[in-house]
């Protein structure tokens, strides 16, 4: 295994994610890639007319400067993941889109051969309603994957 991708967001148990990750690629000598995907938020300045009596839609305004500054939060905050691993040739990646689409999308893009990921404590509801993250990459992976469990 050559390549490990290891997926970070923005909770703090990412950093557990992260140093078990990192160091499963030393053990391998593997190249080592941080991703994070920016979930489009674009949908929330769409200017609905008034539906079934609700009208809360026509109130907000989309403010694309607010889009450009949280890509520019998330590339601080993985370009400072990265070099809180004191390696150089750790890379990364900043994907915009729906989380696991974009992490599945890039693993094949860069030839991983591993991905790391964590597995955050959801509520069996959440779980329910939208699934989690990591139960979509495994569902879709064609990679193996390292889950590192986590709790908050």
């Amino acid at each position: 295994m050559k390549k490990v991708l290891i997926a970070v967001d923005y909770n703090p148990v990412s950093e557990q994610v992260v140093k078990a990750g990192y160091k499963l690629a030393q053990t391998m000598g593997s190249q080592v890639c941080l991703i994070h995907v920016v979930s489009d938020i674009s949908f929330y300045g769409i200017q609905y007319p008034t539906f079934m009596g609700y009208e809360g839609y026509n109130e907000i305004t989309t403010d694309l400067s607010m889009a450009a500054e949280m890509r520019k939060v998330a590339e601080d905050f993985l370009k400072t993941a990265a070099d809180h691993l004191n390696n150089p040739s750790v890379s990364t990646h900043l994907a915009d889109g729906e989380t696991a689409r974009e992490i599945l999308n890039y693993s094949k893009k860069w030839k991983a051969d591993l991905l790391v990921m964590g597995t955050h404590s959801h509520s069996v509801l959440e779980k329910l309603l939208m699934g989690t993250v990591a139960s979509k990459v495994l569902e879709k992976t064609e990679i193996p994957v390292f889950m590192v469990p986590v709790k908050k």
